[in-house]
């Protein structure tokens, strides 16, 4: 078994060829991928590129570990079996990787290929059952000479002398090194010249396959640039041409001024003709440099043609795959089509079009409604639903009077104008601007010294990230648009009520999209009060109930009639490029006349470019309200923006539906802009798509605008993006509580401008909720009994309590009341001092 090592090398080789054949086969039935330049390749390619080279890797080295673990460790031997099983295993994954059927030249290719493989494999083998391994060696090492030969001699190419004599050394090397101990039986010497012959033409064969894929990929674009070769050739023999006759004539020329220069001529003419001499020289050295400028075009033009050809074959490939595409898309908007027409209850007008997920205008002379038809993402199992919009009067009949309805056609639809509520004057003059945002310079050294030898939970972050209000307030932005709800009041139907509601959630997210900045993290036990009863009929008290993790408790009283209340807990995730903020905990709606109780959950924050970049939020996820009195749903979906998307940016899309399942209501719109809702007169499920899921066709009415968001106010980019609400909340009352967000001197010294004094006391305000904390634990380590007493941090809220919340089953914080009865009195001595 002396003869392994020598059988491993070539198993190692068996399996770098079983990966250059299916590779090979896939390529040969795709597009001519990558292109030579880094920039054509992409980023996708050069993974692909790079995750190509390593498989190809570990697959040669697991083989070489087989066979050398199957010969050394079990005694195999075999080795044309082995060799068999390799040309098995390079088959089948030729077959596997082959995704289109490949041309019968490549297969013809492939299989002279695994012929002479196959065929040196055999030779190398039978050799060495005569041949000692030292002869075998050394026949190996001679590969590259005899595949450089048989390439001159075969295939008529012109190598450079130096790559010959490079192989001299190799050669002479191996043959001195094993010069004592040869022994030559001349009954291997044979076939061991078989297999270094076959493995050289294995060599060619492979290099000249690689290059017959490259010039064959394109015939016209091959004949187009051997065409232009072959000009460019014929002109340089012209040129060359020319180079000898101006070389011929230029040397007799001078060989005449020699002639007259050694004549005695007078002083003058021989100057005149020593200039002569002299630039026919230049003429004959200029003419010279021309010529070998051209040899140098042709031989850039050769060297690069190949590369121009993938480019252009590549660019081809992506144009006929885009058309592929094209009539993809237009073959599903036929099916589309068809499926509506075919759909009962449809429109009565034939001529209507659509696709799915688009707004499209057909031309039609007297069609009114054409420009009303729209799609809808789906919500629920289908992937998508299609809206048709049609007019409220031939479906007013269809309609047939249902039960619970509202005429849409009515002047006095509650609907109607929704968000067009305009804003009384209020009685009390609120301010309309703050100081503007100081241009300061973010100094990330001055911050990282203040880490360094801290604990991480005593890192103090400087205000330069936030924005002069605390997130009580940001909560309690959520009512800017709060006449949605009084609206709501009126009506007496409860899925036109939840249109309203629905709305009314996606209004708290339209202040997010240019709201970058952080607001400022609450003390615990800080509150905040927004008294408004006299111009927008409410009151609202918001206190922070816990900081780890941090948590606000909200209720909301409106003398409209209706109420709402919610804890919020924040969790965050980094995850690398981007932050996750996560509103945890059910925010609760109540309308005192009916009696309606909706439930509803804030859906996920993405920060984007948290690193690197320039900040952007968006809003994703699905947000499900129910009533938990007529059981109405109503299913919210926030679409995630991407580049490559054909939605409308932040679009959001719902289904109001009843206890039964039924849908009544289509809403569609933007999270920062608008939205809008449509009645449903009729639904049908269509035929399913090319995905196999069945569509749903909603019949509507023309839909209504239920909210649009309010105009920024002047020079708001200068003042942190606030809203009208949101430049009054931090406005300074008189009677409020002493832990009332607007007397925190740090947040109150940033609105000013005053920023390296805000950092300051910001660092002394937390090192004083620190001693706080420290403070109420130690006391509770000495009443406490249990462990889990000890650790809990045992604050307990002013205004709100502990309770079990019946619908969700969880515990929250709700309003005990007693907050207004004590702002009456002016009476706070029960407030902490936390400021």
């Amino acid at each position: 078994m002396c003869r392994c090592p020598l059988e491993h090398h070539d198993g190692r080789m068996t399996s770098a060829e079983a990966v250059a054949v299916a590779s090979g086969a896939r390529v040969a039935g795709s597009p001519e991928w990558p292109p030579d330049t880094p920039q054509a390749l992409g980023r996708p390619g050069r993974v692909r590129v790079a995750v190509a080279a390593l498989v190809w890797l570990l697959a040669g080295a697991s083989m070489s570990s087989l066979n050398k673990w199957i010969f050394t460790v079990h005694g195999f031997g075999r080795p044309l079996l082995l060799s068999a099983l390799h040309m098995l295993a390079a088959a089948l994954a030729c077959r596997w990787g082959a995704q289109r059927p490949m041309p019968s030249r490549t297969r013809r290719q492939v299989l002279l290929l695994s012929f002479t493989f196959g065929t040196s494999m055999a030779c190398g083998n039978v050799g060495l059952s005569a041949v000692p391994l030292d002869l075998a060696q050394l026949a190996t090492t001679t590969t590259p000479l005899i595949t450089l030969a048989l390439s001159a001699l075969l295939l008529g190419r012109r190598h450079h002398p130096l790559q010959f004599a490079a192989m001299g050394p190799l050669c002479l090397g191996a043959a001195c090194s094993l010069a004592g101990e040869l022994r030559t039986p001349p009954a291997g010497c044979g076939f061991l010249l078989a297999a270094t012959c076959l493995r050289g033409l294995k060599s060619i064969q492979q290099n000249d396959s690689g290059d017959e894929d490259d010039e064959t990929a394109s015939p016209a674009d091959k004949s187009e640039l051997h065409s232009t070769i072959k000009s460019l050739s014929l002109k340089l023999d012209d040129l060359s041409t020319c180079n000898d006759l101006i070389a011929k004539h230029g040397a007799a020329l001078q060989r005449s001024l020699s002639e007259l220069d050694s004549l005695k001529i007078p002083y003058e003419s021989s100057e005149k003709l020593k200039a002569v001499n002299e630039r026919a020289t230049l003429f004959r050295i200029t003419s010279n440099a021309m010529i070998n400028a051209c040899k140098d075009f042709l031989e850039l033009a050769e060297t690069h043609s190949r590369k121009w050809q993938r480019a252009l074959q590549y660019e081809q490939e992506q144009r006929i795959h885009l058309e592929e595409t094209i009539e993809q898309l237009a073959k599903q908007h036929n099916s589309l089509e068809r499926a509506f027409r075919s759909a009962p209850g449809r429109a009565t007008n034939p001529t209507k079009s659509f696709s799915e997920g688009s707004l499209l205008t057909p031309k039609g002379e007297d069609s009114e409604e054409d420009e009303d038809t729209e799609y809808f993402d789906a919500m629920e199992d289908s992937t998508s639903f299609i809206t048709v919009i049609t007019e409220a009067k031939e479906d007013r009949k269809a309609e047939g009077g249902t039960t619970g309805s509202v005429d849409w056609t009515s002047s006095d639809n509650v609907l109607d104008g929704a968000s067009l509520v305009p804003k009384g004057p209020p009685k009390v003059k609120r301010r309309v601007r703050i100081p503007d945002k100081p241009n300061y310079s973010l100094n990330l050294w001055s911050i990282m010294k203040n880490c360094i030898g801290r604990e991480l939970s005593k890192i103090p972050m400087p205000v330069n990230f936030n924005e002069p209000l605390s997130m009580l307030q940001r909560l309690t932005e959520d009512l800017e648009y709060h006449h949605l709800l009084d609206k709501a009041v009126h009506c007496t139907s409860s899925v036109e009520q939840m249109c309203l509601v629905a709305a009314f959630s996606v209004s708290s997210y339209s202040t997010t999209v240019h709201r970058i900045a952080k607001p400022f993290n609450p003390m615990l036990g800080e509150t905040f009060e927004l008294d408004r009863l006299d111009d927008m009929g409410l009151r609202s008290l918001c206190e922070q109930v816990s900081h780890h993790p941090p948590s606000a408790a909200h209720y909301v009283f409106s003398k409209h009639g209706w109420s709402l209340w919610q804890e919020i807990t924040i969790s965050s995730k980094f995850r690398g490029k981007y932050l996750s903020i996560m509103p945890l905990g059910a925010i609760h709606l109540e309308f005192q006349a009916s009696g309606n109780h909706y439930v509803w959950r804030k859906s996920t924050s993405t920060v984007h470019n948290i690193i690197v970049g320039k900040l952007w939020i968006d809003q994703t996820g699905d947000i499900e309200i129910v009533n938990h009195k007529t059981k109405d749903r109503c299913q919210l979906k926030f679409l995630p923006y991407s580049y490559f998307s054909k939605e409308v940016a932040r679009k959001v899309t719902g289904v109001v539906s009843d206890s039964q399942g039924k849908a009544h209501y289509v809403l569609s719109g933007s999270w920062d802009e608008q939205m809008e809702c449509a009645k449903i007169v009729q639904s049908s499920p269509s035929s399913p798509g090319s995905d196999g899921k069945q569509k749903t066709v909603y019949q509507t009415l023309p839909a209504k605008l239920l909210w649009k968001k309010y105009p920024l106010p002047e020079n708001a980019e200068n003042m942190y993006y606030f809203s009208e609400l949101a430049l009054t909340l931090n406005e300074h009352e008189e009677g409020v509580a002493p832990t009332d967000s607007r007397l925190r001197p740090d947040q109150r010294l940033m609105e000013k401008g005053h920023w390296d004094e805000a950092n300051t006391e910001k660092q002394r305000l937390e090192e004083k909720q620190r001693v706080s904390r420290r403070r109420r634990l130690e006391a509770c380590s000495r009443g406490c009994g249990t462990e889990e007493e000890k650790e809990a941090d045992v604050y307990v809220p002013l205004w709100f309590e502990k309770r079990l919340d019946p619908l969700t089953g969880e515990t929250a914080c709700m309003y005990k009341g007693g907050y207004w009865e004590a702002k009456e009195r002016q009476d706070w001595h029960m407030c902490p001092n936390i400021f």
